[in-house]
């Protein structure tokens, strides 16, 4: 198969020519792997690639999932992969080698997607930009002078860039949805509870992680989604099943919902005018789609700062257990030597918080939780922006970090993206669409849609309708493997 060929195709798209036999998963891999060849030198998404392996590519047979057969590649962080490497992207990892399957990596290989490497991810995923010591700066396929976001960073050049059309993504304050919007990409985080992070991870940083994917088009997330969710015994939170597939989702009409819109985040960066002309349109597309658009704020239920500071909480407690264990499994010092300088800081104030500090933290995500959850009692999504700016330059993200202690970190990370974070605390499903482009820099713009928990479904039917009416497929990053020579 050609480069240009297989590029013109997304997953659910490549599982259909598998199911109909005019491909097979192997011939498939090869061209994946040979497109990460291609284009993965200009913006460094993919740390290590593989041959597929024969029981991956087996399952093609059968048909069991419109995933069969398809090119895919996991994070460096949230999944493990027996026998591949696992390194958090940091020195002090460097080695790691998982011995089991998670739960959602036995779902990725039921599914039949076929794992041909790692992405990228920033040390321990916490940033909102993929620049690691260990493997380097992920570039953006369109602008190669900036970041590609975070923390599914190279999950989500990879995709932009054509190396496979789906990817693996992890998102605790946004970095599905970041990436996504950085990158030109669809990004859906799940509901808390409707996706795995088991057996290891239990809670997953006390309920603000979940995982899925990036993806070029609304109907590959969907049947990703289809794929992977659902709790098994023990897990820590459980919802209900969706009632129908999330695939068949896409091409149903909505019906008429009632939109609220936020223009400006609760305590962050302001959103500059080239975004808040992009708001205004997609209101206009939603009002043209008989949806009621109307401005209206979301109440936090607690100050920002409050808000910050237990979410650093939390992220410093859980990076600090991480990083001792993984010391204690790779006789390893934990210094300036394994670790960089934000991640040091965030460790060292993990290990100066209390056990009453943990608890009213996650108090005040309850607090938060329900605050949130009040929004919709009376609008059935919420429109923000995804992030209030382009992203930014490779290099600057963590200038002054060797100052910084932990707290302040965190306050960095959630100033640049604090549009996001808030629905990881509140464990409530949102998507990242990307409905625009910067006139000025041709950079992607996202918009960010959220629902009432366990409603992926409406926004899969949104998304979808969207898509239908202000298709994005047709734009194409100028590091894109369909203009190699193949």
């Amino acid at each position: 198969m050609k480069l240009s060929e297989y590029v013109s195709y997304d997953a659910v798209g490549l599982g259909d020519l598998v199911s109909r036999g005019e491909v097979s998963s192997q011939e498939l891999s090869q061209t994946a792997l040979r497109a990460c060849e291609a284009v993965n030198p200009h913006i460094n998404a993919v740390i290590e690639t593989w041959q597929p392996e024969p029981a991956d590519i087996a399952r093609e047979l059968g048909g069991r999932s419109p995933l069969a057969g398809v090119p895919f590649l996991i994070k460096d962080v949230g999944v493990t992969m027996a026998g591949r490497k696992l390194e958090f992207g940091s020195r002090l990892a460097e080695g790691f080698t998982a011995a089991a399957d998670s739960i959602l990596m036995q779902r990725f290989r039921s599914a039949g997607l076929v794992t041909l490497g790692r992405t990228t991810t920033p040390e321990f995923a916490w940033s909102g930009t993929t620049e690691s010591a260990l493997c380097g700066p992920t570039r953006n396929p369109w602008d190669t002078a900036r970041g590609a976001g975070g923390s599914s960073g190279g999950a989500a050049a990879a995709v932009a860039a054509g190396i496979v059309p789906l990817a693996h993504a992890t998102d605790a304050a946004g970095s599905i949805r970041i990436p996504s919007a950085t990158s030109g990409l669809f990004g859906l985080k799940p509901t808390r509870g409707r996706v795995s992070n088991g057996p290891s991870l239990d809670e997953a940083i006390n309920g603000l992680a979940a995982q899925l994917g990036v993806s070029r088009s609304v109907r590959d997330s969907a049947a990703l989604l289809d794929a992977v969710h659902g709790a098994t015994g023990g897990e820590a939170f459980v919802i209900a099943p969706p009632s129908a597939s999330y695939l068949a989702q896409v091409n149903m009409a909505p019906g008429n919902l009632r939109i609220g819109m936020m223009p400006q985040a609760w305590g962050g960066k302001r959103t500059i005018p080239a975004i808040l002309d992009c708001l205004a349109a997609t209101s206009r597309l939603c009002a043209s789609l008989d949806h009621e658009v109307e401005e209206g704020g979301m109440p936090l239920g607690v100050s920002w700062d409050a808000f910050v500071h237990a979410s650093s909480v939390l992220w410093a407690v859980n990076i600090a257990a991480w990083i001792e264990d993984m010391a204690a499994a790779m006789g390893r010092k934990i210094d300036a030597t394994t670790l960089e300088p934000q991640t040091l800081a965030v460790y060292r104030t993990g290990l100066g918080i209390s056990g009453t500090e943990v608890i009213r933290a996650l108090d005040l995500r309850n607090a938060v939780t329900r605050c949130v959850s009040s929004f919709f009692s009376r609008y059935d999504l919420l429109l923000t922006p995804t992030l209030p700016d382009v992203g930014p330059d490779i290099g600057t993200y963590a200038l002054g970090a060797e100052t910084m202690n932990g707290h302040e970190w965190t306050s960095r990370v959630f100033g640049n993206s604090p549009f996001t974070p808030v629905f990881n605390a509140a464990g409530l499903p949102a998507m990242s669409v990307p409905l625009f482009n910067d006139e000025a820099s041709g950079l992607p713009i996202g918009m960010q849609f959220v629902a009432s928990a366990g409603r992926e479904d409406l926004l899969f039917r949104v998304a979808g309708q969207l898509e239908q009416n202000l298709p994005w497929a047709t734009r194409k990053p100028s590091v894109w493997v369909g203009s190699t020579i193949d």
